[in-house]
């Protein structure tokens, strides 16, 4: 298991892709799997592009993110979708201040027109970990 998190996580910090299965931040049960808040949205991690262009924009903004320490774990995670050079970001951060840095992150990849913001704010109440 502990060879499997490690290469998730290799492979999240290279290729800016993560591993189904390998749990990072977790919901308010407890779960990885956040599919709940991908129902009725068109944008998902499985539209990401598969142009060389499209990868490497979304290995960018995900180096970007992971290399700002001062961000949580949550927003280490968020999902980058990239189709035809326009951005999507998705999943749960800390706190509007997170969410401002990711999408300018973002926005020095690609330019602030072509990112859609879709981050939400975790309320305290909504995280058990006491945050």
């Amino acid at each position: 298991m502990k060879n499997r998190i490690l290469i998730a996580c290799a492979l999240t910090v290279a290729v800016g892709f993560t591993v189904p299965g390998a749990a990072f931040a977790t919901d308010e049960a407890g779960s990885a799997d956040n599919t709940k808040a991908n129902k009725g949205i068109e944008t998902t991690a499985e539209q990401q592009g598969e142009k060389a262009a499209d990868r490497k924009i979304t290995q960018q903004i995900r180096r970007a993110v992971v290399k700002d320490k001062s961000l949580s774990t949550y927003a280490h995670n968020v999902k980058i979708i990239t189709k035809n050079g326009m951005v999507t970001l998705k999943g749960p951060v800390k706190s509007e201040k997170e969410k401002q840095a990711i999408e300018q992150a973002a926005a020095q990849v690609v330019g602030k027109g072509k990112v859609t913001n879709e981050l939400t704010v975790k309320q305290k109440s909504e995280d058990k970990s006491g945050y």
